[in-house]
């Protein structure tokens, strides 16, 4: 039974956790109630072994499997989509060609997109179109910030697949120089005990240098090549006959990095691993690993190369993370590292830039469970939760050198939030001078700043935009407390007012970023005198 409310959910689980395990199995319950599954996978390659794992699953159901992708011929590809349109395909596995404009769902209920992360900003606005009124399930073993972010905030739900497969054995990480005994001992410690090998490079540029030393040091061992450029049915045959055993290693690119599972290939050699993202190393080194024996990695840099910093910390990073379950942990310390990015859209706006990514994160939090709850009333700003936007074009803030305790100036500005009158600032300005001396020019003007946004508030203001030659204001909800003092406000102006798009346009001319500010919280008091409206007369 398919719940009628949209289901935005992602499943995060180290490599081999069985997150296609999950896959399957609710692509199976959403065909049998009767809408179309679309399973979108980053590589032709897993799109491939993903449509084998499904259609020999579902052999024997009332279940039609189809694969779309440029291993599929055109003829096959445009009855593909055909039965997409028609509804007679039930679930189709494939690459980004699933996104093209041409393909038409004719019930689309399941959206499964496989290692998010790999698919750039045009799949994903298209993502987007896809997933406005169906469930979307999303697996990956080292999600983006963003994406982690918004999982962990509640925007998506998020399952975490922790438990190893009975057996599994941790991948024993080694990072060092290459060095060509080590390597050729490697390869033929994998072959002698029946098992095949990964070598991968990080372009097609490197390949000729290591199919050299392949031949040249450890010639025992047979290879074969596989790289992105190659035609569809030259890839498709090779990686076939790495499958099933005919050569001791695959010498490839980062084609393989992505869901591959080959159980009997356990010793992975990554060359020059210091051009290697941080996740992207460790999806590819859990291409071994994947059954009851012990795997190995070799992550190779440049020999007497020196390492870029951020490059050392990344093969650190990976050298310590060797427990199993381990690509959440990566994925947290990313986030923790990156920041979550951009949540909202092609640029930050709207209040996380107006109050700070803490009280948004708080504010996020709030909607979302009154969304969950149904009470939508309740996402109002009825209640005055929203904060003016004030751009006067001057630093404001607490600088590093004056305070340089991080966890201090968070809680600086976490108490400096929650101050609105002139008495209160002025006591913690006195504070500030109190413990660390004369206030710098940057927090005399955030505190300014504050007595502005607090006039704002007052006055409905919820943008207030500065420059040399005047100011520009929006209200809240283009709304204005008492119209007829509004009116008479921009008369008193004489014609350095006026209204455009329901904005206020003031013409001044402020040489200074004081002029700015004394100009600013001058129009901001003056029009929150207005919104109070008319004094009682006396009596």
């Amino acid at each position: 039974m398919i719940s009628p409310r949209p289901m935005d959910r992602l499943v995060c689980g180290d490599v081999g956790f069985g997150k296609t395990e999950v896959a399957m199995r609710a692509a199976f319950i959403a065909a049998m109630a009767g809408v179309q599954v679309a399973v979108i996978a980053p590589t032709t390659l897993l799109a491939r072994q993903h449509y084998r794992s499904f259609a020999e699953r579902f052999r024997g159901f009332p279940v039609t499997v189809k694969p779309l992708s440029r291993f599929v011929t055109a003829k096959d590809a445009a009855a593909t989509r055909d039965g997409i349109a028609d509804g007679t395909v039930d679930i189709v596995v494939g690459t980004h060609a699933l996104l093209a404009k041409a393909v038409k769902f004719k019930r689309l209920g399941l959206l499964i997109i496989d290692e998010e992360q790999h698919f750039g900003v045009g799949h994903k606005e298209r993502l987007k179109e896809l997933r406005t009124d169906i469930h979307v399930l999303t697996l990956t073993a080292t999600p983006i910030p963003r994406t982690l972010q918004m999982s962990l905030s509640g925007v998506r739900d998020l399952s975490i697949i922790g438990t190893p497969p009975v057996d599994r054995l941790a991948i024993r990480t080694y990072v060092s120089e290459f060095d060509t005994v080590t390597i050729r001992e490697a390869l033929l410690r994998e072959r002698y005990r029946g098992g095949q090998s990964f070598v991968v490079v990080p372009r097609i540029a490197d390949l000729p240098d290591m199919e050299e030393f392949l031949q040249r040091e450890v010639p025992e061992i047979s290879y074969i090549i596989a790289h992105g450029q190659l035609a569809a049915g030259d890839l498709d045959e090779r990686m076939n006959a790495f499958y099933d055993g005919k050569y001791d290693v695959l010498l490839a690119t980062t084609i393989v990095e992505s869901g591959l599972d080959i159980p009997t290939a356990n010793t992975m050699v990554v060359h020059r691993a210091d051009m290697f993202g941080l996740a992207q190393l460790y999806q590819i080194r859990g291409r071994v690993g994947r059954s009851k024996t012990r795997a190995y990695a070799y992550l190779t840099t440049k020999p007497r190369a020196k390492l870029t910093p951020a490059a050392e910390k990344r093969l650190k990073v990976l050298g310590s993370l060797d427990s199993l379950g381990a690509g959440f942990q990566l994925a947290s310390q990313d986030l923790d590292i990156r920041g979550a990015g951009n949540l909202l859209g092609e640029e930050q706006s709207g209040q996380m830039r107006d109050v700070g990514y803490e009280l948004y994160q708080s504010m996020l939090e709030e909607a979302i469970a009154k969304i969950k709850s149904g009470d939508l009333q309740g996402l109002s700003d009825v209640d005055g939760q929203w904060a003016p936007s004030i751009n006067l074009g001057v630093s404001v803030l607490i600088p590093e050198d004056y305070v340089p305790d991080l966890d201090v100036r968070l809680g600086l500005y976490r108490r400096l939030s929650n101050l609105h009158t002139k008495v209160e600032l002025e006591g913690f300005a006195g504070e500030l001078i109190d413990r660390f001396g004369p206030l710098p020019k940057e927090v005399n003007t955030l505190l300014l700043i504050v007595r502005i946004k607090e006039k704002c508030k007052e006055a409905g203001i919820s943008k207030l935009d500065g420059g040399p030659k005047g100011a520009t204001i929006q209200f809240h909800g283009d709304k204005f407390a008492n119209p007829a003092g509004l009116v008479e406000f921009i008369k008193d102006q004489r014609d350095l007012a006026k209204i455009k798009d329901n904005k206020i346009i003031m013409r001044r001319d402020w040489a200074s970023d004081a002029d700015k500010i004394k100009g600013a919280y001058a129009i901001a008091r003056d029009l929150a005198e207005k919104a109070k409206g008319p004094k009682p007369a006396k009596k």
